[in-house]
């Protein structure tokens, strides 16, 4: 284990960030991912980063959620700021002690940290879309995923490292290759403008015209195997239905089907979880798409409850609500961006232009 683990960060700190001589990188994580923060951390030296340490012990955001003042709860932490405006690299390792920590807090507390923040989000969204900012969100095994995701441990921690090639010999080379192969679906997509998804219980359209569809191939996320874009904001028409659970607010919704008109969505309806829709969509900004996008990571195929893998994985399509990339040329914007899946192994199919691109989770070409 100790020799994936240094794959690990060496793929992060070499592939993923690119970290070069004095840049600094702001590492993000909790007292669980120590033994893979201490080989980051050997990595980000050898590459000759100036790694910056922001760990969390068990129970540090519930405790200040619960007794943090307003004036505390607004407060920005210089090193973060710093990190956001200046830093070169910024690393998020998440690896939570209990995934239902924060289940019933005090949602206006939330909202003082949410505006607090709102300037450095707005600086960092700017700053990654030209990657003058290099960020990755990857994941360190835990118990509490594991047992979210309804596997063992052992079984998690070979979940996490398979879905990253970990296993392979050079990880850094298999990533190489899905770029390379990724990028012939991205090559055409933004050659087209007109985009149609069907399947069961879905049949939508949109436009990406003067948009432009991303390869996302596991640097900003490790892992990845995606290509994503934002719709032209008034262009979405049709019906959308996620097969795959999602998540919000610590609780899980069932068969949520979105009808959307002219780019705006109009009528939702969720088998398990109608009152979390109820409240997301008096959000501003969340009745409009800020990401539509196609899964290809054939290494994912068992939903985990967390979305940074189970977006990823092939044969699914998702859309998210809210905000937009900046890099993908999308305009939305809104303080959410929530990703919801729909499964194409199942006779699914994908339209560019009227032409089929894409039949039962595979690309024809």
């Amino acid at each position: 284990m100790s020799q994936i683990l240094k794959k690990y960060a060496e793929l992060l700190v070499n592939y993923s960030l690119e970290v070069k001589e004095g840049e600094r990188v702001y590492i993000q994580t909790t007292t669980i991912a120590e033994p893979l923060l201490r080989e980051v951390y050997r990595s980000v030296l050898k590459a000759g980063g100036l790694p910056h340490i922001d760990l969390e012990f068990q129970g540090r955001s519930r405790i200040f959620m619960d007794t943090a003042n307003e004036a505390q709860l607004a407060y920005n932490s210089p090193l973060f700021k710093e990190a956001m405006t200046n830093f070169e690299c910024y690393l998020y390792i998440r690896a939570p002690f209990n995934t239902s920590e924060m289940r019933g807090v005090d949602g206006s507390k939330s909202s003082i940290i949410a505006k607090a923040r709102q300037p450095y989000r707005d600086i960092y969204s700017k700053r990654t879309a030209v990657r003058e900012l290099k960020r990755n969100l990857c994941e360190f095994p835990t118990q509490a995923m594991a047992q979210n995701a309804g596997m063992s441990y052992e079984n998690y921690q070979n979940f996490i490292y398979n879905a990253c090639f970990l296993f392979e010999e050079n990880p850094m080379e298999k990533w190489l290759e899905v770029r390379a192969k990724q990028q012939k679906v991205v090559d055409l997509l933004n050659s087209r403008s007109k985009i149609q998804y069907k399947g069961e219980g879905t049949d939508i359209t949109f436009s990406t015209e003067g948009r432009t569809w991303i390869n996302s191939d596991g640097q900003t996320n490790m892992p990845s195997g995606e290509v994503y874009s934002s719709p032209v904001e008034d262009s979405m028409n049709g019906v959308i239905y996620f097969d795959y659970p999602a998540y919000r607010m610590g609780e899980e919704l069932q068969g949520v089907t979105l009808w959307v008109e002219n780019g705006e969505v109009q009528k939702w309806q969720a088998k398990k979880g109608q009152h979390i829709l109820d409240k997301v969509f008096n959000v501003a900004g969340a009745k409009r798409f800020g990401e539509v996008a196609i899964g290809t990571n054939d290494n994912i195929q068992t939903p985990t409850k967390n979305i940074l893998f189970d977006e990823k994985m092939g044969g699914t399509v998702h859309m998210a609500i809210g905000q937009s990339y900046l890099q993908t040329g999308g305009k939305n914007q809104s303080s959410i961006h929530w990703d919801m899946i729909a499964e194409m192994k199942n006779g699914g199919e994908i339209y560019a232009d009227d032409e089929l691109i894409y039949q039962s989770g595979k690309f024809l070409f």
